[in-house]
């Protein structure tokens, strides 16, 4: 079977990376669409929030907190396991490397599969990719909650819910009233739901939503400022995940097949979505989740090359 030309693989085209300052000490690395990063400067250091897919990559964070504070970046904090967020972190040196356990657990379990097929899948995020030396594992790990202090400042690190994945988490500012998402808010770009669990998401979103962030850094796309800019981001993230799924799990209770509930999610989403970033390289991956999920299967398969052409024949076939 011929290779799966995903639409990522034709995606070659550089993006123009933004570094926005979104409150005292808190910045928002974004790259239209791209994998973003964020950067919290406290009193004695500082945290950056997902780390880009390769230290090559990396270096071009550290130079852009270098233009704004002489303090050292004492941690990483991995919002969860995908390569794209985590195999730079090398560059960092950081003394500590913070993530939930539930994503420690799935780094063991599926991080090299993950980081063959989304190199496969993407190549142009890793940049330099023989800059990687291996897996990133995190050195910190916790389950529900923990606060790092930069000095004087809080950082909190909750695991809300799944969404994304089984092990997202946030970092929230309190004396800023900012926070980091990572891939469960995304703001006018797809969300990538191969790993998702999609029932749960809304909720751990209601969670989101009930801080009432001043200012948030999504997955992808800009740095949100302003309470309704964020209530909105939130709510195009439910509407994603929600008519996904909805979509999904009536094409399934239909009797209808892989390729059908294709078609019938295609038909749902393309009006309100097809304009977002990513979103024909994500489709075909969402859509075998949503279908999976609403046929029972509550663990998300581990994707492989060979997992990636099984699916898309079955979409083509």
């Amino acid at each position: 079977m011929a290779e799966p030309a995903f639409a990522s693989t034709g995606d070659l085209a550089e993006k123009t990376v933004t570094f926005a300052k979104i409150g005292a000490g808190l910045y928002a690395y974004t790259a239209e669409g791209d994998p973003n990063s964020g950067i919290i400067v406290g009193d004695d250091g500082c945290m950056v929030v997902d780390a880009q897919a390769t230290p090559a990559m990396a270096k071009d964070v550290i130079a852009r907190v270098a233009e704004v504070t002489d303090k050292p970046i004492r941690y990483v904090v991995l919002s969860h396991y995908h390569a794209v967020r985590v195999l730079g972190t090398s560059a960092y040196e950081a003394q500590g490397i913070v993530a939930s356990d539930a994503t420690y657990r799935l780094i063991a379990e599926r991080g090299q599969e993950d980081w063959d097929s989304e190199f496969g899948r993407f190549p142009r995020l890793f940049r330099d990719a023989t800059s990687i030396p291996g897996l990133t594992w995190p050195t910190l790990t916790f389950e529900g909650a923990m606060s790092v202090f930069l000095g004087r400042r809080e950082v909190k690190l909750l695991h809300l819910g799944a969404g994304h994945t089984a092990g997202d988490i946030v970092a929230f500012v309190p004396d800023a009233e900012v926070m980091f998402s990572g891939d469960l808010v995304e703001y006018r770009s797809a969300c990538y739901c191969g790993d998702a669990h999609l029932r749960e998401w809304p909720f751990t979103l209601e969670a989101i939503r009930d801080f009432d962030p001043k200012a948030l850094v999504p997955g992808r796309g800009d740095a949100l400022t302003g309470a309704a800019t964020v209530r909105e981001a939130i709510a195009m993230t439910r509407d994603f995940v929600n008519t996904l799924y909805g979509t999904a799990e009536l094409a399934v209770a239909r009797g209808r097949s892989l390729k059908e509930t294709y078609a019938a999610v295609r038909e749902a989403m393309d009006p309100k979505f097809a304009s977002f970033a990513i979103y024909e390289h994500c489709l075909p991956f969402n859509v075998s989740r949503a279908y999976d999920e609403a046929s029972g299967i509550d663990h998300p398969v581990i994707w492989t090359a060979e997992r990636d052409r099984e699916m898309w024949g079955k979409l083509q076939g």
